[in-house]
């Protein structure tokens, strides 16, 4: 019996994720009341509060969940290309972007963190657990290009930094276009070629060599 009732709390934890991303999808972040969760998802506002304390734990738990699982990903991916780092990076990205059009969970969060969410307010306490998702984000970015340099699939004076920067910026920036325009370029089906495109500026372009000393 409490087996089956910690697996209906999981449920109804999941239920109310669910609930909660379609309607901060449609109304906003700002607009859209644990009350009005509860109601959508058919149970009370004590039941809500058994589970998240606020909205912004809420909130909080769909992002985290949206990153672990790109997290899973990567270490599927180290397990498949053990000895080739780019494929990694390669299809991790190509994944991202893809996904972003295919999986409407992961489409949805993108289209509320990058425009249906405005950091204050009840929320103002996430905005420094976004910097240091994205700081942490950074980090294994850097990682996984200094394991392309070890491997000298990528040259070994590339600036890092900047190579990180860019990384970054082209992705979201292909993501938040596509969002706002979805039908003014094929993210999906394109995916390969604008990753390639950015992998083929990190081994070609030589303002991101560093100059020798």
């Amino acid at each position: 019996m409490a087996r089956k009732t910690k697996q209906q709390a999981l449920e109804t934890r999941q239920h109310l994720l669910d609930v909660a991303i379609r309607l901060f999808s449609q109304h906003g972040v700002a607009a859209t009341s644990l009350a009005d969760i509860a109601k959508a998802a058919g149970v009370t506002r004590g039941a809500i509060y058994w589970h998240f304390k606020n909205k912004s734990d809420l909130f909080n738990e769909i992002w985290a969940l949206t990153e672990s699982s790109i997290g899973d990903l990567e270490i599927e991916y180290w397990a498949k290309f053990p000895d080739d780092p780019l494929s990694v990076v390669r299809e991790l990205l190509i994944y991202i972007l893809r996904a972003t059009v295919t999986d409407e969970r992961r489409r949805l969060m993108t289209e509320i963190i990058f425009h249906k969410c405005e950091f204050v307010g009840e929320l103002a306490v996430l905005q420094q657990a976004r910097r240091e998702l994205y700081l942490e984000g950074n980090e294994r970015i850097e990682s996984s290009l200094q394991r392309c340099i070890d491997a000298e699939v990528l040259p070994k004076n590339l600036r890092l930094s900047l190579a990180v920067t860019l990384l970054r910026s082209y992705i979201t920036g292909l993501i938040e276009n596509w969002l706002v325009a979805p039908d003014s370029f094929d993210l999906d089906g394109q995916a390969e070629d604008y990753v390639a495109i950015l992998l083929e500026m990190f081994q070609n372009c030589p303002t991101l060599r560093a100059s020798p000393h």
